[in-house]
């Protein structure tokens, strides 16, 4: 814990978003006394980079999801954010409760589709519950489409194939190279070998022409999926892993020495650091065993679910 810091009864700092930045945040204004209050649309904090291995790891999503009132207490509010006021320093929630703030921190992260990203209002049990679902639907599906070859698609992939090494896994590509541009060329490289390796098949330089009549994440036997170049994919399941891109256009000229660890499911891995390539070895212990979930859990305070 931080020291007690000398403050002015007037300071009172609302933090909007209770992702990484948004706890961290919070966790730094609660070592030091500092009043705060905490908003997000959840009850829970959910440890996303590991979301993808709670879709396919039965009992695994329990692990992902930190209750925010265990934590920080009365400093923590379910709800929406609707307005900002700054000149009234209000913050305004869907049930039309204003908190007033001293100082603003927003830390509302990003969006992006489900496994990947569970953005919903619901509470932690049910969240669980939605990717015990996935993982009942994955089990079912004996043939499994991925839709999207960036860094979220490539793991996704690789996490069925670890979990299911016996499911036919296809994984569909807009682009001819797999992962990330900003990723150095041996890192995608790197990728696409494992990714075979596993016994993925892939379909590169190929975009689906359906994709908007698909239904994602649900077992469905026998689904045929097209390319617009004609090619049919039959399959019992899809998982889309699209529109989900690493935003570095802001800061890439400036620092050019993205630090970036692609989990491979939990025995593979490759990534770079400051721009440097790193193997199966580093990458396997600092990340793909258990996607620092335990590093959340002693972040929040708590005990890891066993």
């Amino acid at each position: 814990m931080g020291a007690r810091l000398s403050l002015d009864e007037s300071v009172r700092v609302v933090v909007v978003g209770g992702g990484f930045g948004g706890t961290a945040a919070a966790s730094l204004l609660q070592s030091w006394a500092v009043p705060f209050v905490l908003v997000d649309v959840r009850d829970a904090f959910h440890h996303n980079v590991a979301a993808l291995r709670a879709a396919v790891e039965s009992g695994f999503a329990k692990k992902t999801f930190i209750s925010y009132s265990v934590t920080f207490g009365d400093s923590f509010r379910q709800g929406k954010v609707v307005a900002i006021d700054p000149e009234r320093q209000q913050v305004v929630l869907s049930d039309g409760e204003e908190l007033h703030y001293s100082h603003l921190i927003l830390a509302t992260g990003s969006d992006g589709p489900f496994p990947g990203k569970f953005n919903q209002v619901i509470d932690m049990e049910s969240a669980i519950q939605t990717y015990e679902d996935m993982v009942k639907e994955v089990e079912k599906s004996q043939r499994i489409l991925v839709v999207g070859g960036g860094a979220a698609g490539v793991e996704m992939a690789a996490e069925i194939k670890t979990e299911y090494p016996d499911k036919e896994v296809t994984l569909i590509h807009s682009k001819t190279a797999l992962a990330d541009v900003e990723l150095l060329p041996s890192v995608r490289q790197v990728v696409k070998e494992i990714l075979l390796r596993k016994g993925v098949r892939l379909l590169l330089g190929e975009k689906v022409s359906d994709i908007e009549n698909l239904r994602p994440n649900q077992f469905q036997k026998d689904m045929v999926v097209r390319t617009e170049r004609g090619t049919e994919v039959v399959v019992d399941m899809v998982v889309l892993c699209t529109g989900i891109k690493i935003n570095s256009s802001a800061y890439a000229a400036a620092f050019g020495s993205l630090t970036f660890l692609l989990s491979m499911g939990r025995d593979d891995g490759v990534g770079q650091v400051n721009g440097y390539y790193v193997g199966r070895l580093l990458v396997t212990i600092a990340k793909s065993r258990d996607l620092f979930v335990s590093k959340s859990w002693r972040n929040m305070g708590q005990t890891m679910p066993s």
